[in-house]
């Protein structure tokens, strides 16, 4: 009898510890853990709403430290304008947050309040990326950063985004982030920039790759260097960095030089019809061989021609899936794309469902016939 009993409790151990408080389930945590939770951070926790049993599957490790600020931090993010359920999300992705000390936190605020219009916005940052706020190493890194950015008269808003996005690259001495930005100015005048339009260019690479800074420098010039090689002007150039959003310091020489030779067998191009080929669609440079061979094997297997493909590049863009579907709705429509342009499923979705809906008008609308007698409703 007593080891029918046994077994029954066993099996309805894990339905008992759920309906327990965290106070009481944790020792069966702890001990296959083999560390103490801090049961005053489990409690503080809990009453705060946060999801106890996601910080233990993630971050457990977190629970088992013996100093933590859990209510400070959440006064402090109170304070700053989060609400309860805010507070509860922001403690459950980043607990870590619970470890910093109230005074390190207080003057991260006060320097992310230096490039943020208001609390609110700050707020919001804190949200989508708590553990770019919460990182609090190498904090006189980020002010010098912060400083030089702003002495370059940037945006208050951009930076914001490069510290949430990319703040590894406000960890890192301002030296090296000086070294990237005197790169990129020297880039944008070498190839015919306008000294007057340089912030405003500056603040556009920036806003569009956030990792630009985490580049090194020779990086930008090793990439510009092998496609001044290939035959691009200067203004051409400064075309490609725009269009590419910076990434073309990401890309690799040898990877270029196969994407660009593999365009030319594949279009059967001139050198002068390839340049004309990147510069209408630039994602051939940073695009994989295996993946320009697929997609452009994918267009000649529904039909579509290597002169359509070299009158509208930016089909490579797209995956072979959505080429297929966007042919396919084209063709619900009456309109054959392997015997007019590829013009119309380039594009974004959006772009692409202004153009199928023109379609859609078109073969609804009757034609208007001058000479044919009116007819009245009645009629």
């Amino acid at each position: 009898m007593l080891r029918i009993t046994a077994a029954t409790l066993c099996t309805y151990c894990p339905r008992i510890r759920l309906l327990l408080p965290p106070s009481a389930a944790a020792s069966n945590v702890t001990s296959q853990n083999k560390r103490l939770e801090n049961q005053h951070t489990v409690d503080s926790l809990y009453e705060l709403s946060v999801d106890i049993r996601k910080v233990r599957k993630f971050k457990g490790w977190v629970l088992s430290e013996s100093s933590a600020y859990v209510s400070e931090t959440a006064d402090l993010l109170r304070d700053m304008g989060a609400d309860t359920t805010a507070i509860a999300r922001i403690l459950e992705t980043h607990p870590e947050a619970v470890l910093c000390r109230p005074g390190d936190v207080a003057a991260q605020r006060d320097l992310w309040v230096s490039v943020c219009p208001n609390k609110r916005e700050l707020m919001s940052i804190i949200e989508k990326f708590p553990a770019s706020f919460f990182t609090l190493t190498h904090h006189s890194n980020q002010r010098a950063n912060i400083l030089y950015l702003q002495s370059l008269r940037l945006n208050k808003r951009i930076i914001g985004k490069l510290m949430a996005s990319a703040p590894q690259s406000f960890s890192r001495p301002v030296e090296s982030n000086q070294e990237v930005i005197h790169t990129l100015r020297e880039t944008y005048l070498d190839l015919g920039g306008d000294e007057g339009n340089l912030r405003v260019w500056l603040q556009k690479l920036l806003s569009q790759n956030p990792y630009i800074l985490l580049r090194p420098a020779e990086a930008w010039r090793d990439s510009l260097g092998f496609l001044r090689e290939q035959g691009f002007s200067t203004e051409e150039l400064l075309s490609l960095v725009s269009s590419l959003r910076a990434s073309i310091a990401e890309l690799q020489p040898e990877a270029m030089r196969q994407a660009l030779a593999y365009i030319e067998g594949a279009l059967a191009c001139s050198q002068d019809e390839l340049k004309q080929t990147v510069i209408r669609c630039p994602a051939i440079l940073y695009y994989s061989l295996p993946t320009l061979a697929a997609r452009f094997q994918g267009l000649m297997d529904v039909g579509v021609s290597m002169e359509q493909v070299k009158k509208s590049p930016n089909v490579l863009e797209l995956t072979t899936q959505i080429v297929l579907y966007r042919i396919q709705k084209l063709a619900s429509y009456g309109y054959d794309v392997r015997s007019g342009s590829l013009d119309f499923i380039v594009g974004t979705k959006k772009d692409f469902e202004m153009s199928y809906g023109k379609l859609h008008l078109r073969q609804q609308r009757p034609l208007f016939n001058p000479v044919a007698p009116l007819r009245s409703a009645e009629e």
